[in-house]
């Protein structure tokens, strides 16, 4: 059984990916990580709220010893000589790279220019293979139109392509009016892969203290059909890999993202409910299935069941949605 696919140009010995979470964030998560069986894993995200944080924090310590006392300046290093950054984060890259024997992959965080080039060349130097850009931005001004929107995510990765020889990937939200269109304008600069969906966190509110309140929600499996329909109809399109990394709790998640043409599926939710070792489950499982529909590998099935392998294309698209509301049937309907 041949279970090795190719993401973003990686040889990977199987599909299951450990996406950006909790257990990626420390040298011990990753191991323990790469001891349950993950292919490959997609570190924590270094934020852009980190690194303006340190940088803003050494502007304030020079300006007050520049004011106050000024010998003190000979404590600090030449400007252009100081290595800014959270360089917690950057040695948490390079340790994960030599006591690992599989692919690490940074992450990014942010909405603005400000730190992406830099910070992107600090991870590649520090060992990554690729780097996951994860532009998270919620366009909260009325006045800003949607293509403004996507001009911000597609010069970004512009920007950060022309300083790296690493491969990049961009992780995406599904807000996008033309979400093919927008995911060819991110190849056309230089992504080389998608991400698909990033699950961004939203305010809830506290009815009792009348506060608003954030809580972290693990995905389920039920939120599989947006991402599985968006690489189902990518698949084939793109000159680009493409990763699910929604609702991949069981086998049976990975395998319908691989059907519908994804090259991997990253998960984070199930391992923080039942542990690393819930990856060897997901590719056992994954083979047990392959095995009893005499699948020989992971090629064989990727794309399957894309838009432009299946019988009926229009299964994606909005015929299947009249289907649907004449089909459905209710007891209270009759």
């Amino acid at each position: 059984m041949d279970l090795t696919t190719t993401y973003l140009g990686l040889e990977l010995k199987h599909p299951v990916v450990a996406s950006a979470g909790p257990l990626s964030s420390t040298l011990d998560g990753i191991k323990r990580l790469e001891e349950g069986g993950a292919a490959a894993v997609v570190l924590f995200s270094l934020f852009e709220e980190q690194i303006r944080h340190e940088n803003e924090s050494f502007d304030y310590l020079y300006e007050q010893g520049m004011e106050r006392f000024p010998e003190s300046l000979s404590y600090f290093p030449a400007l252009e000589d100081y290595h800014v950054g959270p360089e917690g984060y950057l040695d948490l890259v390079r340790s994960a790279a030599e006591a690992t024997d599989i692919p690490i992959i940074g992450s990014l965080n942010g909405i603005t220019d400000d730190g992406w080039t830099e910070y992107a060349r600090e991870i590649e130097a520090a060992g990554a293979r690729a780097l996951e850009l994860n532009i998270f931005y919620i366009p909260a001004e009325v006045a800003l139109s949607g293509r403004e929107v996507e001009q911000r995510y597609v010069g970004i990765v512009s920007r950060v392509k022309r300083v790296l020889t690493i491969p990049v990937a961009v992780k995406l939200s599904p807000f996008f009016s033309s979400m093919g269109e927008m995911a060819r304008r991110l190849v056309v600069a230089g992504a080389d892969g998608l991400v698909l969906f990033n699950r961004f966190y939203q305010p809830d509110f506290d009815l009792d203290a009348l506060e608003v309140r954030t809580t972290l929600e693990l995905s389920s499996p039920g939120e599989i059909r947006l991402p599985l329909l968006w690489i189902a109809l990518l698949h084939g399109r793109l000159e680009a890999s493409l990763a699910a990394t929604s609702s991949v709790h069981m086998a049976e998640e990975v395998i319908k993202y691989l059907m519908a043409g994804a090259d991997v599926a990253m998960t984070t939710s199930a391992l923080l409910r039942h542990g690393p070792s819930h990856i060897e489950t997901l590719v056992n499982d994954m083979t047990a299935w392959m095995e009893r529909r005499d699948y020989e590998s992971i090629r064989q099935m990727k794309g399957s069941m894309s838009q432009s392998k299946v019988e009926d294309p229009t299964s994606f698209e909005r015929a299947n949605y009249i289907k649907l509301l004449e089909s459905y049937e209710s007891p209270y309907l009759t």
